[in-house]
């Protein structure tokens, strides 16, 4: 593993207990420039997960709980008269940072869920007639209970496109809980990180980076014959689009990256497959009494494809 991305994983383990791979997998996100959900019951640490990331590298984190009264200018920022010199200034809103925990988006309402996509698609505000650049990096990580639905709003396929990846954490096993307990019985874990380990320019290197890694027409056409395979598939009902084929390549970069290769391989590309494909799907009545969740799907789909042979020139 790269030295930088061992580093900046074992900062957050000091923190997080046992969930390597979610690390893993959301610092390739960043590598990606791509944003996270993390569907999963509360208290499992979630929101320490993305304080233990921002702390380790320096940026800056906010967090906004979203709830249906919650504006969109609570996620863009305002504008207002400044009394004193009688122009209108700009007032950050919560987009304003480096890494964003969105906390129970689908608590918020349709039109503040559409503000937050939006300024994870564009990376910028536009307020009046002026463009407010999003600072860089910049990661969202949205959460949502995959249980409770009272009061919630729906977040849309077109929506849920947009997010990167979905991840999970789900709970630990016996033995990471009594080490959590441990953690948790003098201070606060998020405490363990006492300065970055590395500095938002590092990241920002690092994506330029993961650009470079190199691609072969056969793993190319790998990706491109899962993608395509679910848009004809009467076990689907909505297939995957471009933008999950663009998604599961970069993907497959990072990981290359990640695991100090100048190259990405058919395996990279079949240990992100279910974190970025999964979410983007909607299975037909067939498809859910066959497979029952759409990562069962797209695990069957990849012991289905064949692997190509591959050349590294």
């Amino acid at each position: 593993m790269d030295q930088n991305i061992s580093r900046l994983a074992d900062s957050v383990g000091k923190v997080i207990v046992g969930k390597n791979d979610t690390v893993i997998r959301l610092i390739a996100s960043l590598l990606c420039e791509g944003h996270v959900l993390l569907e999963d019951v509360p208290g499992v640490g979630k929101t320490q997960l993305i304080t233990a990331l921002s702390r380790s590298i320096g940026g800056k984190f906010n967090r906004i709980q979203l709830t249906p009264d919650v504006m969109p200018s609570d996620i863009a920022g305002f504008t207002m008269l400044d009394s004193k010199t009688g122009e209108f200034t700009y007032r950050d809103g919560a987009v304003m940072c480096n890494f964003l925990l969105a906390d129970e988006i689908n608590r918020a309402s349709p039109k503040v869920q559409s503000a937050l996509l939006e300024a994870m698609e564009e990376r910028q505000i536009s307020l009046d007639g002026v463009t407010h650049a999003l600072p860089k990096p910049f990661l969202v990580m949205a959460t949502q209970n995959p249980v409770e639905t009272y009061g919630t709003f729906h977040l849309p396929e077109a929506q849920m496109d947009r997010f990167f990846m979905k991840l999970s954490m789900g709970y630990p096993t016996g033995d990471e809980e009594l080490r959590i307990l441990e953690r948790t019985e003098m201070h606060n874990p998020i405490s363990n990180i006492e300065e970055p380990v590395m500095h938002v320019d590092d990241i920002i290197r690092m994506q330029e980076e993961v650009k470079k890694v190199r691609v072969t027409d056969q793993v190319k056409e790998y990706i491109v014959e899962l993608v395509s395979s679910t848009r004809k598939d009467r076990n689907a009902i909505l297939g995957i689009s471009p933008r999950g084929s663009i998604a599961l390549y970069k993907a497959a970069k990072a990981f290359a990256y990640i695991y100090e290769r100048e190259y990405a391989t058919p395996d990279d590309v079949k240990k992100v497959a279910v974190s970025v494909l999964a979410h983007r799907i909607i299975l037909s009545p067939q498809g859910k009494t066959a497979f029952g969740s759409n990562e069962e799907y797209i695990e069957d789909l990849v012991r289905r494809c064949s692997v190509p042979g591959m050349s590294v020139k």
